[in-house]
């Protein structure tokens, strides 16, 4: 059985980004994270894990200081990026850092086409047109799809293409770590694949490391190296993502699977009730 409590407040020595003990209120009433410790090393791609309403955007959104457009804000604990405390940067200056988000939803500005979508990505940087040029050719070479389609409006093409535009325009600012917020939905499985197989080129490859948030435990700790599971705005159980597919809690709470075998969701839903881990 892993240890279910969660992540210590002190961050590990190869912590890149260090979230510790935070705890978010919208609309100055209500509160969503409660005590949210985790970390990210350097070269390493984490997943955070959780249904819908768990807290995984919120955290997300916490670090990248995206919260105060929605009335929330960080009032405990502490977020540090190669040791430096964080949370008074606008989110443009935390881009010029290294850390970038992307959102939810694959947001693409519709009217642009795909590359002038990836080349906004680069408004931050200042070392020429050249390197920036380098840098689309190397989207293009992770995302051939986005090549075949970079003189297509962004509306006209499909979920997956715009997911991979998201990523890209990330990409062309030259981070050292990404937010990956849900990048599995509403997409097909293959596509789902496709993706997660990218993102592990860009960190294997390219030495970018990961944050990403995912409902779909199952693809997300097969290409993650760890990952944490947040319910109700806590972490409620961390590990090594392959510890955590075999652990029997998650099997049955987020893969539906049991000793026996896969579990109908109606057993599933009912065993969730219980809540094992948080007895």
């Amino acid at each position: 059985m892993l240890d279910t409590a969660p992540a210590a407040e002190t961050a590990p020595e190869d912590a890149l980004l260090s979230v510790s003990n935070i705890e978010v209120i919208y609309n100055h009433v209500i509160l969503v994270l409660k005590g949210v410790s985790l970390s990210v090393p350097k070269g390493g791609i984490t997943a955070l894990l959780g249904g819908n309403g768990a807290g995984k955007t919120t955290t997300l959104k916490a670090i990248s200081n995206l919260l105060h457009s929605e009335r929330g804000e960080v009032t405990k604990g502490s977020i540090t990026y190669r040791g430096e405390k964080i949370a008074d940067l606008m989110p443009a200056d935390l881009v010029k850092k290294g850390v970038i988000q992307v959102m939810e939803g694959r947001h693409c500005f519709e009217h642009l086409t795909i590359e002038e979508n990836l080349m906004t990505g680069a408004y931050t940087r200042r070392d020429g047109r050249g390197a920036v040029a380098d840098d689309l050719e190397m989207v293009y070479n992770y995302f051939p799809r986005l090549r075949e389609r970079r003189k297509s409006q962004a509306g006209y093409t499909s979920g997956g293409e715009q997911q991979m535009c998201a990523i890209g325009r990330a990409l062309m600012s030259r981070p050292e770590t990404v937010l990956l917020d849900e990048p599995s939905m509403g997409l097909a499985p293959q596509l789902v694949e496709e993706i997660f197989g990218i993102v592990k080129d860009l960190n294997e490859k390219e030495g970018v490391s990961f944050l990403l948030a995912e409902q779909n435990t199952n693809v997300a700790l097969r290409y993650a190296h760890y990952g944490y599971i947040l319910e109700s705005g806590r972490v409620v159980m961390d590990g090594e993502a392959a510890a955590l597919r075999e652990n029997p809690d998650v099997k049955e709470f987020y893969l539906g699977m049991g000793d026996e075998g896969r579990k109908s969701y109606r057993n599933v839903r009912s065993y969730r009730r219980r809540k094992r881990w948080l007895g």
